[in-house]
C-alpha cells in the first residue's frame, strides 16, 4: 500500500501551510484527493512529491504560471527541455535586475546612514525623502540631483 497523508501531515513532511495546498487544489496546481467516508482528504506519495516541486519552485521565486508550465514539462518527460529553459533564463534575468536595485537601495541608504544631526529637519534621511537638501548635507535622493 503506498502512503497516504492528511492535510495535517502532508503540510507538515512538505513545509507548506495547510491553507496554501488548499488553493493549490483550487487552481489546479494539485490533484482534488479522494476524501474518506468522513470527509478528510488523504493525499497520496505523488501528490506529496508534487507538492515539494511546487514549494521549490516557489522558493526560487517562480509565479504560479510559470510552476504550471513547468509541472506540465514534469508530466511530459519527453517533451524538450528547452522551455524550461527559457523560463529560467527570463527569470535569471528577473533576478539580477532586483540584484541591481538592491544594490543601488545599499548604495543610496549607505550614504544617508550615520547622520549626526539632533533633529529631524536636518536628518539625511528625512531629506532625502523629502528631495532637499537642507544644511549642505547633499544627501538628497539620486533622482533629486543629490550625490
Amino acid at each position: 500500500m503506498s502512503a497516504r497523508y492528511t492535510i495535517g501531515a502532508l503540510s507538515k513532511e512538505s513545509g507548506v501551510n495547510p491553507e496554501t495546498i488548499r488553493y493549490y487544489e483550487r487552481i489546479g496546481l494539485l490533484p482534488a484527493p479522494p476524501r474518506s467516508d468522513s470527509g478528510y482528504r488523504h493525499y497520496s506519495a505523488a501528490t506529496a512529491q508534487r507538492l515539494r516541486f511546487v514549494r521549490r519552485g516557489r522558493e526560487l521565486g517562480f509565479g504560479i504560471e510559470e510552476i504550471r508550465t513547468l509541472l506540465q514539462l514534469a508530466d511530459h518527460p519527453e517533451a524538450a527541455c528547452s522551455t524550461a529553459d527559457e523560463l529560467a533564463r527570463q527569470h535569471l534575468a528577473e533576478v539580477e535586475a532586483k540584484i541591481a536595485d538592491l544594490e543601488a537601495m545599499r548604495e543610496v541608504l549607505g550614504r544617508l546612514v550615520g547622520c549626526d544631526s539632533q533633529s529631524a529637519e536636518h536628518c539625511r534621511l528625512i531629506e532625502a525623502l523629502d528631495q532637499r537638501n537642507c544644511c549642505g548635507h547633499g544627501a538628497a535622493a539620486p533622482d533629486a540631483g543629490g550625490q
